[in-house]
């Protein structure tokens, strides 16, 4: 779980830098994604260093993945209306910046509860 979290936090702090030059950098809450990613890459490294720390870190990084997915579902929602027909959102960018980091949320809390139920299991 350390690891993923890693990976997830490089991968929306890469999202929120692409969001900020694709709105020519003139939207700051484009680096929102950015924020997210620089905590979720702390709370890995803080479980990776400490044993005794691990478990309480990857319960935080979960609150996170549950507080950018609640911020970030109205992109997902935007966009999968669009896919299917629907109208186009406004702010396209950002709406697909929220749609991945929705995405993101979701895979890194599927995986998550997988672990904290393979843990509970192995006790």
């Amino acid at each position: 779980m350390p690891k993923l979290s890693i990976n997830i936090g490089i991968l929306l702090i890469i999202l929120g830098f692409f969001s900020y030059i694709a709105t020519e950098m003139v939207s700051f809450t484009a680096l929102i994604p950015s924020l997210f990613g620089i905590v979720f890459v702390g709370l890995g490294l803080l479980a990776k260093k400490s044993d005794n720390m691990q478990k309480h870190s990857m319960h935080a990084a979960m609150l996170l993945a549950l507080l950018g997915l609640g911020g970030s579902f109205t992109g997902l929602r935007q966009i999968t209306v669009a896919l299917f027909g629907g109208e186009m959102p406004v702010r396209f960018t950002a709406a697909s910046s929220q749609a991945v980091m929705a995405v993101l949320c979701i895979f890194f809390l599927a995986f998550g509860i997988k672990s904290f139920i393979d843990a509970r299991k192995n006790k």
